[in-house]
């Protein structure tokens, strides 16, 4: 493993265990058995480095999310049930990736203040759009590329809002069950013409 891969690496150990904001670049070179000026070499600031092996904790989450939703036997494309069932294991995941979903929060308090953390995220953020519609959806193959982008960002924004509620008041928060039924709702609302019903 080279030393960027260890820095990596262990950046991401730090972010599990310490959070973002408590993070030095100390706590990383030791994590990671590499220099401090490494930090500096290849990542620039320790935010870059931070906000990179964020990016890479959130693709690693979507590996493991996409390998359990393969076993839990989701229901068929196209169904509530289906939207339930996945949200329902991405939920599950919130509880088992806790730490992870603090430090994510906490990043955003650098965009303003690194240049370089900014780009990082908007690099992430774009392909946590490109990588949620096939997540959730089977016949993603489909679709034109805005139609994609967009299905990926309403994906991105409805589970970034569950998050900060399930991070914030977990007890209260919307469950799988709640999204379905508030999914069917809307539904409800819409003309088959896919257009909002104007009175």
């Amino acid at each position: 493993m080279g030393n960027r891969e260890a820095l990596l690496d262990g950046a991401m150990r730090c972010l599990y265990e310490k959070g973002y904001a408590h993070t030095s670049a100390r706590d990383i070179a030791t994590a990671s058995g590499v220099s401090l000026a490494a930090i500096g070499y290849h990542f620039g600031t320790k935010e870059a480095l931070l906000n990179a092996a964020l990016v890479e904790a959130i693709g690693e989450w979507g590996d493991e999310l996409g390998r359990a939703l393969a076993t839990v036997g989701v229901p068929d494309a196209g169904s509530v049930e289906r939207f339930e069932a996945i949200w329902s294991e991405v939920i599950e995941s919130f509880a088992t990736h806790r730490s992870l979903w603090f430090a994510s929060f906490e990043s955003f308090a650098q965009i303003d203040r690194v240049p370089e953390v900014r780009r990082i995220l908007a690099e992430g953020m774009e392909q946590g759009r490109l990588g949620l519609g096939p997540l959730f959806r089977t016949n993603e193959g489909t679709d034109d590329e805005r139609t994609a982008r967009a299905v990926g960002s309403f994906y991105h924004a409805l589970m970034t809002g569950v998050l900060a509620q399930w991070l914030t008041d977990p007890e209260r928060a919307p469950s799988a069950s709640d999204l379905a039924l508030a999914l069917r709702a809307i539904a409800a609302d819409v003309d088959s013409d896919g257009s909002a019903e104007h009175e």
